[in-house]
C-alpha cells in the first residue's frame, strides 16, 4: 500500500489522527513540523521570527521530499505545505493524499491557548482563519479524500478514513 498524507488547517486534527492511523495501519508515523523543529533545533516560532516564512516553507519542501521517500508512512504535513505545487505533486506521487477540514469555529476552539502558530501569532481571531483557510481552499481540495472532523473524535475520523481506503479511494 501507498503512504497516506495527511493535509489540512491547523487544528483539524492531522497529527492526532495520523498517529492512530499509523497504528491502525501498522504503518510508520512522521509529522513533517516535528521532523523540522528537530533538524533545525528551533520551535517553527523561531523560525519564522528569525529566518522568515520563505526559509520555513523551504526546509519543509526539503524535509517533506526526504520523508516521501519512505513507504509504509503516514505523513502529518504542515497546515500550509499544500499552497506549494511542487509539494502537492510530491504527495500525489508517494501516496493518497487525505485532507481533514474543520469549521471555522471549531479550528478557533481547538487553538484556543496555542501559541506555537506563528501564522496565528499575532491575530487569532474567527476573521483571521476564515481568510486563511478561503485562500488555501483550493489548495485542500486537491485531495484523494476529504473528511471533516467536526464533531468527530479521533477514532472516528481513522475509521472513516480506513473505510475509504478499504473501497480504494
Amino acid at each position: 500500500m501507498r503512504n497516506i498524507i495527511l493535509t489540512g488547517f491547523m487544528g483539524t486534527g492531522k497529527t492526532s489522527v495520523g498517529k492512530l492511523l499509523a497504528a491502525r495501519l501498522g504503518y510508520r508515523f512522521r509529522d513533517v513540523d516535528g521532523l523540522i523543529v528537530a533538524q533545525e533545533r528551533r520551535s517553527i516560532n523561531d523560525i519564522f521570527t528569525d529566518s522568515g516564512e520563505a526559509y520555513f516553507r523551504q526546509v519543509e519542501t526539503d524535509v517533506l521530499a526526504r520523508v516521501l521517500q519512505g513507504r509504509l508512512l503516514v505523513v502529518s504535513t504542515g497546515g500550509g505545505a499544500v499552497v506549494s505545487g511542487h509539494n502537492r505533486r510530491l504527495m500525489r506521487g508517494s501516496g493518497v493524499v487525505v485532507n481533514l477540514t474543520a469549521s471555522p469555529a471549531v479550528v478557533l476552539e481547538r487553538l484556543a491557548g496555542d501559541d506555537a502558530r506563528p501564522l496565528l501569532k499575532d491575530e487569532k481571531g474567527l476573521e483571521k482563519i476564515i481568510a486563511m483557510l478561503a485562500e488555501r481552499e483550493p489548495f485542500y481540495a486537491d485531495a484523494d479524500i476529504r473528511i471533516d472532523t467536526t464533531g468527530k473524535n479521533v477514532e472516528d475520523v481513522v475509521r472513516e478514513i480506513l473505510m475509504m481506503l478499504e473501497r480504494g479511494v
